[in-house]
Order: C-alpha cells, then sequence, then structure tokens
C-alpha cells in the first residue's frame, strides 16, 4: 500500500533545520580541502604549525562537522573532514579561513598583514578511500621533499577532472 503525506513546512523553518529535524537523513560526504597562505609566503611556522592546527580543528568541531586530518604546511593547509548535508563548504572555509588569520594575528603568531589566498581546492572521497588520504595529509612534510606544491595541486586538478584557467590559480613560486 502506497501513503502519501501532505507535509507543510513553514517558511520560517530553515532548509538546515528540516535536514537536522528530518528522520532518515544520512550522509557519507568525505572532502580534502585544500588553500594556501596569500602571496604563498612561508608564513606558517613550526613553532605554532600545532596551535593553529587545533584552533583550526575547533572551528571544524563547532561547526559540527568531524575532522580527520589536518596539516599546515609553512605555505599551504589541507584538511580531510566528513561533511552534514546541511553544511555549505564555501561558508565553512571561509569562516575557517577568516577565523584562523584573526587568530594568528590575534595571538601575534604571524605578521599583522598575515591572510589566506583567496579560493579554495576541495575534492570528494569514498569511505574506502579515507584511511589514504589521511595519511596522506599527514605525511605533508614528507611529500612535499619529492614534490612542490603546485605539482601537487596540478595534479588534484586533473585527476579529478577539473577545467580550471591558470590565470586564477595560487600563487606559484618555485
Amino acid at each position: 500500500m502506497l501513503v502519501a503525506f501532505n507535509i507543510h513546512f513553514s517558511p520560517a523553518l530553515r532548509r538546515s533545520e528540516m535536514l537536522l529535524s528530518m528522520p532518515n537523513t544520512y550522509s557519507q560526504i568525505y572532502v580534502h580541502i585544500v588553500f594556501a597562505v596569500k602571496g604563498r609566503e612561508c608564513f606558517i611556522k613550526k613553532s605554532f604549525r600545532e596551535e593553529l592546527q587545533k584552533y583550526i580543528s575547533g572551528i571544524i568541531n563547532n561547526k559540527k562537522q568531524k575532522l580527520y586530518a589536518i596539516y599546515c604546511m609553512p605555505d599551504h593547509t589541507h584538511l580531510f573532514i566528513s561533511l552534514k548535508p546541511d553544511v555549505k563548504i564555501s561558508d565553512l572555509v571561509r569562516d575557517i579561513k577568516s577565523n584562523s588569520s584573526a587568530f594568528l594575528k590575534e595571538k601575534k603568531l604571524a605578521i599583522s598583514t598575515f591572510s589566506w589566498q583567496e579560493g579554495y581546492g576541495v575534492f570528494s572521497y569514498s569511505k574506502s578511500q579515507a584511511q589514504k588520504v589521511a595519511s596522506y595529509i599527514l605525511n605533508q612534510p614528507v611529500h612535499h621533499k619529492k614534490e612542490s606544491f603546485k605539482n601537487e595541486y596540478l595534479k588534484f586538478l586533473t585527476k579529478f577532472g577539473i577545467e580550471y584557467d591558470e590565470r586564477y590559480l595560487f600563487e606559484f613560486y618555485n
């Protein structure tokens, strides 16, 4: 027997509230996010890298998302997280970048002009790939002894079939 329900949502009820209150809403969304320091300057120092990573982890946790791996290289950052379906990736990345930048300036851990470059890369993965991606991120220092950030990033774009215009990529310096 087929049963149809007429469900009326009040205009005041936001989409995110609907998703959180709807039974049988399940998701498995894993994403690898990459963003760079403005001017690709090596401003993230070893002396405060862990503190920055903990701060970013807190932002992600406060947004009710789950962080699996993070590594802040001197000039760029990699994150591997799972997202709930009511989260806009652009909003999450904006909040991570703006809040972490303010944190570094407030704590006087970075120069007063520190900021992240505009834009980011985001790449999706399946659960079966999660451990491999997390390990890759946690091994960034070893990886970048062999490959530049530019080559790494261009490989991601190619691997995922993402068309791009070189004028709008991160600022890459050798």
